[in-house]
């Protein structure tokens, strides 16, 4: 799979997947991130990618021809038009579902706002999806792009050592994961539950499921429901 971050930050965002299971993953093949400065392609002598809003207002807009022209880049250095999304506070929040859907496709782009925002008419040029991953606000869309870009690569096959680790994760099954334990088998005269102590892996399992229903049903009853 290859993911393109379009970005004003590339070295931002190529700082954190270089490193860890991301960054290995990269360097065996598995995987490939390339980041896009869109200051680069700026049309003029100052590499401005800014300007004020028509209308008024407070702040910035990315214009929209360095952004596209960034684009169009990407799809030349890829012989086609990856998915493209702009992650945003307007979009549909990240899920579980969503990141299974992302992590089937060859490519997908990520284009990284700021400032105020983005031109609208780029966005409804060239943008697939708008993808949020709170219902909050940041300064820009690195850190979105980063968390959705983490999310899709560890499920692409080789990845991470133990697929059926992935599986019991919270969230892949719609459940939140069971509580786990290590050595010591007591801590702070808090021991660990007997049942994981036994050795029987089915009463184990039995226990692992209640505690994951258990605690989806405390925490997050909305998924329930789902």
């Amino acid at each position: 799979m290859r993911i393109d971050i379009l970005t004003l930050f590339p070295e931002m965002c190529e700082r954190v997947y270089s490193e860890s299971i991301i960054g290995r993953s990269i360097a065996k093949g598995l995987l490939e991130i390339k980041s896009h400065n869109i200051r680069d392609f700026a049309a003029n002598k100052h590499h401005n990618v800014d300007d004020t809003p028509y209308g008024g207002g407070m702040g910035m807009l990315m214009m929209a021809q360095p952004i596209y022209d960034c684009y169009m880049h990407v799809c030349e250095e890829t012989g086609a038009k990856p998915y493209l999304i702009y992650m945003s506070p307007q979009g549909k929040v990240l899920t579980q579902e969503k990141v299974k859907e992302l992590a089937k496709m060859d490519n997908i782009a990520i284009l990284c706002g700021h400032y105020e925002g983005v031109d609208e008419r780029v966005i409804e040029a060239i943008v697939d999806e708008e993808i949020s991953i709170g219902d909050y606000v940041l300064t820009g869309g690195e850190l979105p792009a980063l968390v959705l870009s983490d999310s899709v690569a560890r499920m692409l096959p080789g990845v991470l050592a133990n697929d059926e680790a992935m599986e019991k994760e919270s969230h892949y099954s719609g459940l939140l994961e069971y509580p786990q334990y290590t050595k010591p088998a007591v801590w702070n005269d808090m021991p660990v539950p007997d049942v994981l102590l036994s050795g029987h892996h089915a009463n184990i399992e039995k226990w692992r499921n209640e505690q994951s229903v258990k605690r989806t049903k405390e925490r997050r009853p909305d998924l329930l429901k789902k």
